[in-house]
Parts: structure tokens; C-alpha cells; sequence
């Protein structure tokens, strides 16, 4: 997809085809009852891996299909609006293969990529800390060296799929010499590490991923876990944020597109005094205006990774943002209204929908809270004096 062609190529349309084709075959009722019994997507995840659309985005040297977030964003869209939402395609392909695939040294990432390319590896992403919140600046997680090897220290807090994860990038500190202050880097965690311990905490939201507290206690790493150039982390941190708004909004788009799906057939098929209730503007036009939202919510995402994949950064942030921004509005009103279509069977378990309240509230909160986006927008977007 370029400036000028709102069209997305051939090759996208029959990925976005193949996939909600697999998707489909497991659906959400299979989602929900893994969700539900405390276990894991495992054979939707392999199957995707297998057949080569977890790496889609990652260098064909390395098992990948060689395409881009665009790509990877539309195979993330179509699980989701098959019911079926892969919240870890979100941080192991699109966050850490990302970041691996553009400052992970030769050795790391034959280690890696291939695993992540067919799903039989998964890397997850800690970043948040307990007091941190949104200020990465604050970051208490330090990495100091001990002869050739770094002892890493810290917490974090709200790290997803760490119990089936075989690493875990973490965002940590070290020291600079020269000024010494603190500056950011990356490191590479094995799960099975001695002083790495991890702790689930429980939430309200009804998914097979589960999110867990994370506590390092002097893990001792050898010189080659730290990804990338110490004094270039910062760069390379933002270069995985990115995809992670546009996979982020991916989500809620798809989410927001079966909750539509679901209640305009639900509108069509149900009927009260001699009608179907979809004939009422009472409630034609509340899924109308989510279906404009979620259009608009679609083309901002497509434009983010178009700008992603172009090697434009700058303004991929700008737009990845804003796409993650107003897909989780539409997702929220989508299921919101798709709720309050199907009446008391919109929050009846074989309706496939009320599990979908909490979920998609998430996309306020995460993976950056829908306040930050305004921040960001008001400073870089108009130029506004800072406000934190």
C-alpha cells in the first residue's frame, strides 16, 4: 500500500484470506474454552507457524517470509476477527523479532529467529515496572558487569506469556562511565535462569495468555545476551515500539470486527413484532457509526506500517500512535454495541461476546495508555508545550 493506492496488494489479500481460513477452522469457541480451562492455543499457534505466517515479517535467511509489519499486522487482524487473538504475535515476532532482526548480532539471531519464524521458540518483552508506570526514564532494572559477564537486577511487572516463553527481552540500565547516569539496554533472559523468577497475577480478563510479575536477583548473563550496541538502546527499544502500537491496533481492529460480524447477523436474523431489529435506527445506526470508526481506525494502521516498513520511523510513530489510539475506541463501541444488540444474550456465554468487555478495554491501557497517546500527540503532533 502506498501514498496514492488505498488497495492492498494481491499478495496481502490472499495472506489475509489463508489465514482467517485457518483462523476459522478453530474459531472462538475453541479461543474460549482454552481461555476458560486455564490452557494454551498451542495447536492454532503451531499450525500458524508451520505454515509460515508468525514470521512473516522476518528475513527469509532466517525461515521468515521476508515482508513486513503490514504483513504480520494483517495475519494478527484476521486471527482476531476469527475470535481467535494471539496476544503474543504482538511481542515474539513483532516487538523482539524486530528488534533481533535489526541489531541481533549473527549468533543471536540463528539462536533465535528460525524458532520464532515457525512458532516453535517464543521471546517475550518486559519493559513495565511497578513504579515506573509510563516513564521509562525511571527504570530501576541495572545490568552491571562482572568480569566478562553482566548481573542483572530488578523488577517488572505485567508481562504477558512468561510461562511459555524461552526468553524474555528485557529493558534494563547500565552505567555510563563517562557521566555516570543510567542508560538503557537490552538482554536476552532465558525463563530457566538461576535469580530469574516469575509470579502470575491474576486478572478479570478471560484470555490463554496470562500476565506475570518478573523478579531478577543478580542473573548472571554471558557478554553476548545484551542485543544490540550499549549505547545505542534507546534507538533500538523504539524501533520494537513501533510495531508494537500497529500490532497493538491490529488486535482491535479484529477484535472490533467479529463483535460487528456478531451483531449484524444477530440484527438481520432476530425479529420482534414482525421485523428484524437491525430495521430500527435505534440500533442501525450505533453499528453504522462503528463501522465508519472502524475504517478509519483500519486506514490509520495501514498508513502506520506502510510508513514502518518504508524505514521512516519518525513518522511511523506519529501514525502508530493514532492508529493504536482509535482502534481500541472502535473496539471498545463495537463490542459495547454488539453487546447491547444481542440484549441478555449479548453477555450469555455461547454468544461469544461479554468475555470481550474486559478484553477490549485492555487497548486503553495498553501497550501505552491512551493518555500517553494524547500526550504525544499534543507535543509532537501540534506542538504543545510538554504537560509531564
Amino acid at each position: 500500500m502506498n501514498a496514492m493506492n488505498f488497495l492492498e496488494p494481491e499478495e496481502r489479500v490472499a495472506l489475509r484470506k489463508a489465514v482467517a481460513e485457518l483462523a476459522g477452522k478453530y474459531g472462538h469457541e475453541y479461543y474460549a474454552k482454552k481461555a476458560r480451562a486455564e490452557e494454551k492455543t498451542d495447536e492454532l499457534w503451531a499450525e500458524a507457524g508451520r505454515l509460515g505466517y508468525l514470521g512473516v515479517n522476518l528475513p527469509e535467511e532466517y525461515g521468515g517470509g521476508g515482508a513486513g509489519i503490514a504483513d504480520l499486522a494483517a495475519v494478527l487482524e484476521e486471527m482476531a476477527a476469527a475470535g481467535t487473538p494471539l496476544l503474543l504475535m504482538v511481542v515474539s515476532p513483532a516487538i523482539v523479532g524486530t528488534v533481533l532482526a535489526r541489531f541481533g548480532t549473527a549468533e543471536q539471531k540463528k539462536q533465535w529467529l528460525p524458532g520464532l519464524a515457525d512458532g516453535s521458540k517464543k521471546i517475550v518483552f518486559a519493559i513495565t515496572e511497578p513504579d515506573a508506570g509510563s516513564n521509562s526514564h525511571r527504570i530501576t532494572t541495572t545490568a552491571r558487569r562482572d568480569g566478562g559477564d553482566w548481573l542483572l537486577s530488578g523488577r517488572k511487572v505485567f508481562i504477558s506469556g512468561v510461562d511459555e516463553a524461552d526468553a524474555v527481552l528485557v529493558v534494563g540500565r547500565t552505567g555510563d562511565a563517562r557521566t555516570g547516569r543510567l542508560k538503557p539496554a537490552l538482554y536476552l533472559v532465558p525463563t530457566d535462569a538461576p535469580g530469574f523468577e516469575y509470579r502470575k497475577i491474576d486478572m478479570d480478563i478471560v484470555a490463554p495468555e496470562n500476565q506475570f510479575a518478573l523478579f531478577l536477583d543478580d542473573v548472571r548473563l554471558p557478554a553476548e545476551a545484551l542485543v544490540g550496541e550499549e549505547d545505542a538502546a534507546i534507538a533500538q527499544l523504539f524501533a520494537g515500539l513501533n510495531p508494537e502500537r500497529i500490532m497493538g491496533a491490529s488486535f482491535s481492529l479484529g477484535i472490533a470486527r467479529y463483535a460487528l460480524d456478531k451483531a449484524v447477523g444477530y440484527a438481520n436474523d432476530r425479529q420482534v413484532w414482525g421485523v428484524p431489529i437491525g430495521s430500527h435506527q435505534g440500533l442501525a445506526h450505533p453499528l453504522a457509526h462503528a463501522k465508519i470508526e472502524l475504517e478509519l481506525a483500519k486506514l490509520m494502521t495501514q498508513k502506520a506500517a506502510s510508513l514502518y516498513d518504508s524505514g521512516d520511523d519518525l513518522a511511523a510513530g506519529e501514525s502508530a500512535n493514532m492508529a493504536k489510539y482509535a482502534a481500541a475506541e472502535v473496539a471498545i463501541r463495537a463490542v459495547d454495541q454488539a453487546v447491547q444488540t444481542h440484549g441478555g444474550n449479548g453477555l450469555a456465554t455461547e454468544y461469544g461476546l461479554g468475555s470481550l468487555v474486559t478484553a477490549v478495554r485492555l487497548g486503553r491501557i495498553a501497550p501505552v495508555s491512551r493518555e500517553m497517546v494524547l500526550n504525544f500527540v499534543g507535543q509532537h503532533s501540534l506542538g504543545l508545550p510538554k504537560s509531564y
